[in-house]
């Protein structure tokens, strides 16, 4: 007990002092990047002071596996360091002993972070999306999302619609009605899909349905049209993270609310990816304490070498982990297969190194 108290200590300490400096550091380049937008909308330090104090469950968030795998590193590179380790391991304590509170405390730490993004990340996302967007940028959301759907109030009409990639101007199922001073329905124009080209509005396979009388409409039925609408894909704006402002059980809820098999894997892959983002510093945490202690035999340094070793290890994750996420918000591969891949080969990894220098 002494020994896990001794190790846990140096562990916690070294994940503080990674999350205080990359916390300051993230905080000091957003406040020079962002301070003139706040200074020119006059806004009072008190409003700021509140943006960048909210913003930090989110770089949190984004920080926890690179934190998780480094802190591991460290703690066992320093008492590889001081000899401590040789000692220990002299003295007839297996590696898989030493290592234990570290393993033990990455999964209490990814725990944590797993209850930070569902009920903390939500409520601070938002309120930093609202002040940068509303306050700050003068970009005010004009309608909601529900099931799988976008509606809009436009000047003139509402919008109805599915957009897939929000940073793409292509639309499906899309609908635009019109209302008299009655609030009667005076215009439906729906498509299955529109795109915007030319500064116009293209839109292919639908029907333009007119009021011609009370209770009665009449139908154009086209295969392809171009039309001018008040708004532009622009008006439609969605703001960013905007999946980080829903909590875990909300995102699953969305799988359950979609109306096609597009909308509802790409629903998967935002659920399973942000479980496995948070979690993904366990598996790189096996993988790094081994890899420490084969790069301190193999060329004689510990950390002067194992941290940038364990730094790019962790940075070539993040891409094979956010390029099959791409791949399965695309359909091409399954999402829980895109979320658990990098996690198996990592950790599989990780545990048969930590064995083999357990020998």
């Amino acid at each position: 007990m002494l020994l896990n108290r001794y190790i846990l200590k140096h562990f916690l300490r070294n994940l503080g002092m990674l999350f205080a400096a990359l916390i300051s550091l993230y905080l000091l380049i957003d406040f020079f990047e962002k301070i003139d937008n706040f200074l020119e909308k006059g806004k009072s330090a008190g409003l700021i002071l509140k943006f960048f104090i909210l913003n930090i469950p989110f770089i949190v968030e984004q920080m926890s596996p690179v934190c998780v795998l480094l802190a591991g590193v460290i703690t066992l590179g320093v008492l590889n360091h001081t000899n401590e380790l040789i000692a220990l391991k002299s003295c007839g304590i297996p590696l898989r002993k030493i290592v234990a509170p570290i393993v033990a405390a990455g999964m209490v730490c990814i725990l944590f972070f797993l209850a930070l993004s569902q009920w903390v990340l939500p409520r601070t996302v938002s309120v930093t999306n609202e002040i940068w967007n509303k306050e700050v940028q003068g970009r005010v959301s004009l309608g909601i999302y529900r099931n799988g759907r976008y509606y809009y109030r436009g000047k003139e009409g509402f919008y109805s619609f599915m957009r897939p990639n929000p940073r793409e101007s292509l639309f499906y199922f899309f609908s635009y009605s019109t209302w008299d001073k009655n609030y009667e329905l005076d215009s439906i124009i729906s498509s299955r899909i529109a795109g915007w080209q030319n500064k116009q509005w293209a839109l292919v396979q639908g029907q333009v349905q007119n009021k011609s009388g009370p209770e009665r409409y009449s139908t154009e039925v086209f295969q392809g049209k171009w039309l001018a609408f008040p708004e532009t894909p622009d008006s439609f704006f969605v703001p960013a993270y905007r999946s980080m402002e829903l909590s875990l059980v909300e995102l699953y809820r969305e799988t359950k609310n979609q109306n096609s098999p597009e909308e509802s894997n790409r629903a998967w892959a935002e659920f399973f990816g942000r479980i496995s983002y948070t979690t993904l510093g366990f598996p790189l945490l096996l993988l790094g304490l081994p890899l420490l202690l084969i790069v301190y035999r193999k060329w004689g340094r510990d950390l002067s070498l194992a941290v940038p070793v364990s730094c790019g290890m962790a940075f070539l994750c993040w891409g094979l982990w956010a390029t099959l996420q791409s791949l399965a918000k695309a359909n091409y591969i399954n999402p829980l297969v895109a979320a658990v891949s990098v996690h198996v080969v990592v950790g599989v990894a990780g545990l048969f190194f930590l064995l083999r220098e357990d020998i």
